[in-house]
């Protein structure tokens, strides 16, 4: 009787939290890789409204995942906001997290623990999923929606890592994680999942969740996965970059930057078979560039008294800003710095770069259009207010 009572309250509790009664999943489906059952703060809740569909893609918009947490859909051209859609509910205003767009479908997770499947068109709801029945604490933070044949992917902030349905949001498996702080994106290459928790690193099979290896390491890792197509890279908390195969827990090379610097976390990417990344320091902070097969320091390029807190590539380029506000580029053959320009505003957001001589990021008080050759930075959509202490927004382009 008294597991009964309980079943029936956090039934309850989950219609509340969506306002609408829930599809739950079935006993079975809430059994993670090893076939165990989750707790109750372990759970996939899912509810499908509409059927997904491939939606036309609104190209004159584009998506702001602003600061407080809602997600909206602006039109550039008529300098309106078409749609905007919330989490049920949420103890603190925060974005904390990024979105996906995939033939027209936009994921998005907010930091209660809710996915919602959105209509990039209307902002129409698809499904809506929740992790967890936590209703005052972070449970999705600095995540993005890792999505392949049909599987969102995605760790949280309960020691879980989920594989989700994109069709309804609903459990395909999950797996629990040596650390509780999770908040890093998953990778995913050659059909297997790559993410790291605590001193652990994780390959999983992605269809169905099936651990290939553990590997664990002296300290934390704190960095992003990423690859080059063939292996698989991943900097620790401190200041060591390694590269382990994809297929065994075999470290291939690893390279000790400067002492002084760490905290690559998501400031790291590949191509064509190098790897670029960017430590802080408390004096320097540091773009690197290295050799993926041997991990052969290429170059590097110093930013004195500052930090640099986003990079990112387009047009053999490394963009990027640094924490007062210096927006760079550098090329990305020799590291040298082509545009060092100090802004009026600070970027709290990644950059989205649209076909003009532009570039787009998000301030804490509005969405700014960055001109290349007049270094002028223009206010497109203004916020009615500004919040102190903006944790992190995101932007994505409709296309």
């Amino acid at each position: 009787m008294k597991k009964k009572l309980i079943t029936l309250l956090f039934v309850f509790t989950v219609m509340n939290m969506f306002g609408q009664t829930p599809t739950i999943s079935q006993p079975d489906e809430a059994k993670d890789a090893n076939n165990k059952v989750s707790p109750l703060n372990d759970m996939v809740v899912n509810k499908a409204i509409n059927a997904v569909k491939k939606v036309p893609l609104d190209e004159a918009s584009i998506l702001i995942y602003d600061y407080d947490g809602s997600l909206m859909s602006f039109d550039l051209e008529a300098e309106h906001i078409n749609w905007t859609v919330k989490a049920t509910d949420s103890h603190t205003e925060m974005c904390a997290n990024k979105i996906t767009l995939q033939d027209g479908v936009i994921y998005i997770p907010f930091i209660n623990g809710e996915i919602f499947a959105i209509d990039n068109q209307t902002g129409e709801v698809f499904w809506k999923s929740r992790i967890s029945n936590s209703t005052d604490q972070i449970v999705l933070k600095d995540q993005i929606p890792v999505i392949n044949d049909g599987k969102l992917y995605i760790t949280a902030q309960n020691s879980t890592i989920y594989a989700l349905n994109i069709k309804d949001g609903s459990l395909i498996w999950s797996h629990k994680l040596e650390s509780s702080n999770n908040d890093i994106p998953v990778l995913f290459f050659d059909n297997k999942i790559f993410t790291q928790s605590g001193v652990n690193f994780y390959s999983f099979d992605a269809n169905t969740g099936k651990v290939i290896y553990q590997k664990t390491f002296e300290e934390a890792l704190h960095g992003k996965p990423v690859t080059d197509g063939e292996n698989i890279f991943i900097a620790n908390e401190k200041n060591i970059l390694f590269a382990l195969s994809p297929n065994k827990p075999d470290i291939l090379w690893e390279l000790k930057f400067d002492e002084n610097q760490n905290n690559i976390k998501e400031r790291i990417l590949c191509k064509d078979k190098k790897i670029y990344f960017a430590a802080q320091g408390p004096e320097v902070s540091s773009v690197y560039a290295v050799d993926s097969k041997t991990g052969t320091q290429l170059w590097k390029t110093d930013f004195k008294g500052d930090n640099i807190e986003y990079i990112t590539e387009q047009d053999d380029n490394i963009w990027g800003y640094t924490r007062k506000a210096k927006l760079f580029q550098l090329d990305i053959n020799n590291g040298e710095i082509a545009v060092e320009t100090k802004l009026t505003t600070q970027p709290i957001s990644n950059f989205e770069f649209p076909i003009d001589d532009s570039l787009f990021y998000y301030s804490d008080a509005a969405l700014i259009q960055f001109d290349l050759k007049t270094k002028d930075e223009n206010e497109v959509y203004l916020r009615t207010t500004i919040q102190d202490n903006a944790y992190s927004a995101y932007l994505k382009l409709i296309r």
